[in-house]
């Protein structure tokens, strides 16, 4: 009696079938789990200054500048801001009292203000002595939005 005769198996057509098919499940899976990790790496942080402009304002006798900052987070990661800088320095560089945030900022420098991904920040105001130095009519300075990440997003403000 011959043994080969008897012995049963699958045809190495069919086996080919079923290893390409187990090979092309396996790619597509990968395939999905790849595509989800590039969906959580390619996040990005975007922070745009919709406006930025000062206007002066006299109040209890005492006359100060007050820039007022749009500002829009068009990235695709939630942003936290924990300052902003004027001419290069951060808020707390300033003397005491000099520098006061209200609006949308009000909380900064102490509690840093959270803005989700595609959200606007209503109207961050800062309120800086009039006439004394760098806050001086005619004067451009720099004003930035510094974020938990640590880059900084100018914009320039005449003060009139």
């Amino acid at each position: 009696m011959d043994m080969r005769r008897s012995s049963s198996g699958i045809s190495p057509v069919v086996a080919t079938v079923i290893l390409v098919a187990i090979a092309i499940v396996i790619a597509i899976a990968v395939a999905f789990w790849a595509s989800g990790l590039v969906g959580i790496f390619t996040r990005f942080e975007k922070v745009e200054i919709k406006a930025a402009y000062a206007e002066v304002s006299t109040s209890g006798g005492t006359t100060n500048y007050v820039i007022n900052l749009d500002i829009a987070n068009t990235g695709s990661a939630d942003v936290l801001i924990d300052d902003i800088y004027i001419n290069g320095r951060p808020s707390s560089a300033y003397p005491e009292g000099t520098i006061d945030f209200g609006g949308g900022c009000e909380s900064l420098p102490e509690t840093p203000v959270s803005l989700k991904a595609g959200a606007t920040l209503d109207t961050c105001t800062i309120t800086v002595p009039y006439g004394t130095l760098p806050f001086t009519s005619g004067t451009t300075i720099e004003v930035a939005v510094h974020t938990g990440t640590g880059k900084l997003y100018p914009a320039a403000v005449l003060l009139p």
